[in-house]
């Protein structure tokens, strides 16, 4: 329960083991704790289990999330222990990637596991309270059936929980037996007057404003959901429920933040111009959570509509960046083709690797920061797809941004698919992870001199990444010197 330091970026580290300092300052660095209340209640939660929280409360039910340090306090009288998490057993991209080079346990695998094994679980369990699992990550149970078992995980909820969880809680009170599995899809999804607004703060001041994405990426599990915008009243009401817990900064959540109020993947100036004067109007700082690469191009190369946004932004002086995820996936035209080939519309997908590199000048020109995505191993990958990304890499090293290659993971309609937990480096990929590793340690430190963690009470944890950035270098320069050595393990 963490909010990394005000940082969403630095949530990246999580997924990681310790490198090259004390685990303890590496968890410090990643995330720190929250404060709570006297309860346990954390000030800030995770926006997701903050609209579980909501719909359960709104249905009438006693519920809270509880700090998990603090669970002892509830978990005598509790009917259901509900968990929810990002990444439960480090199969995601981020965690899968650090494990699959380094060979060693990341630490948010790490803190789950000592959670779930704690006694006192155990001990309620036994008495018969009920657990379920949901959350983003849940598909990583069916992984992990062994986990299943151990843990007593009655219910594996997939999906959009807002109106399962109210029936299932519903279940759980009345003693009807529980399904193992419940998975929303579609059809099911709750409309957008089902979704309740959050009831307390949520992590870095994060609000929804959309769900789903027209793009049909086949890696991808969010365009397996219809898509629905939220109207700005209900943006507002979030907006004022964290002002009024005291976050004043705040992350604005879409799969494509550019796609608000869109025809199709064409994005329309009005409504995104009043989005973000309406979010600029509660917040002194934002960050996007997501953006896609051909929409940030066409949206300014038709409206100027980037420069018009960041105006916007930037306006009243408080903030002099915007931070974003953009996913890249991929350098190879050949391989947009196959996987996404709606990721570059209206943009033909032969001129996909152009689509970046205009974005990444667009962004660099307006002082926004990504960090850019890829996706290594997918199944109809070549040895020349990764070249081809290698060449892109090259072709980004002007514009300003942090990247982040990583492993594949079955999502979306993929999701049934063989794949490798144990991660085989071809030495394409290797080559590919040491162009991105200086591509990033040289805007990394620039980012860190002059646009993030600015301010005395950033100072130690500034000092902190600029030490792990030297002892990062001083091992890749091992490795590189070595580099054969490295191929064979």
């Amino acid at each position: 329960m963490t909010n990394h330091h005000g940082k969403e970026f630095l949530g990246f580290l999580a997924t990681g083991p310790a490198v090259g300092i004390p685990e303890t300052v590496w968890k410090w660095l990643a995330c720190p704790k929250m404060k709570t209340d006297d309860l346990g209640r954390p000030v800030q939660a995770p926006y997701g289990m903050r609209k579980i929280e909501a719909a359960l409360i709104d249905a009438g039910f006693k519920a809270a999330i509880i700090d998990p340090d603090h669970l002892n306090k509830h978990l005598p009288y509790a009917k259901a222990l509900m968990f929810s998490h990002h990444d439960y057993f480090a199969f995601g991209p981020p965690s899968s990637t650090w494990w699959g080079i380094t060979r060693r346990e990341p630490v948010n695998y790490k803190s789950f596991m000592e959670l779930v094994n704690r006694p006192e679980i155990r001990k309620e369990k036994e008495r018969g309270m009920k657990i379920l699992a949901g959350g983003p990550s849940v598909w990583q149970w069916l992984w992990r059936e062994d986990m299943i078992e151990k843990v007593g995980v009655d219910t594996l909820v997939d999906g959009e929980g807002e109106k399962a969880v109210v029936k299932l809680a519903q279940m759980i009170l009345d003693g009807e037996p529980l399904p193992k599995y419940v998975y929303i899809g579609a059809d099911e999804a709750p409309s957008v007057d089902e979704i309740p607004e959050i009831k307390g703060a949520s992590v870095n001041g994060l609000i929804e404003i959309m769900r789903g994405c027209a793009r049909s990426c086949r890696f991808c599990s969010v365009t397996l959901r219809p898509t629905r915008y939220y109207p700005l009243e209900k943006i507002e009401k979030e907006l004022m429920v964290n002002v009024r817990n005291g976050v004043k900064h705040g992350v604005v959540h879409s799969d494509d933040v550019l796609f608000y109020g869109a025809i199709g993947i064409y994005p329309r100036p009005e409504p995104l111009i009043k989005l973000h004067k309406l979010v600029k109007k509660y917040y002194k700082t934002i960050a996007w959570s997501h953006a896609s690469l051909a929409a940030i191009r066409y949206s300014e190369e038709k409206y100027g509509l980037i420069s018009k946004l960041m105006e916007i932004v930037f306006e009243d002086g408080n903030q002099s960046y915007l931070g974003v995820e953009v996913g890249i996936e991929t350098g190879s035209a050949r391989l947009a083709k196959e996987i996404m080939p709606a990721k570059s519309a209206p943009y033909k997908v032969e001129e996909y690797p152009e689509t970046v590199e205009q974005a990444f000048k667009i962004m660099h020109e307006n002082k926004i920061i990504p960090a850019g995505t890829m996706i290594v191993g997918l199944p109809e990958e070549t040895e020349d797809d990764v070249y081809k990304t290698i060449e892109l890499v090259d072709n980004l090293r002007p514009y300003r941004s942090i990247l982040v290659p990583m492993f594949f993971v079955p999502m979306g309609y993929f999701k049934n698919k063989d794949w490798f937990t144990r991660i085989k480096l071809t030495e394409a990929h290797i080559e590919l992870y040491r162009k991105v590793f200086w591509h990033d340690v040289y805007w990394g430190e620039e980012i860190i001199d002059h646009f993030y963690m600015k301010g005395p009470l950033y100072y130690p944890v500034r000092m902190t990444l600029k030490l792990f950035l030297r002892v990062a270098k001083r091992m890749m320069k091992k490795i590189e010197s070595n580099l054969e050595y490295y191929l064979k393990k």
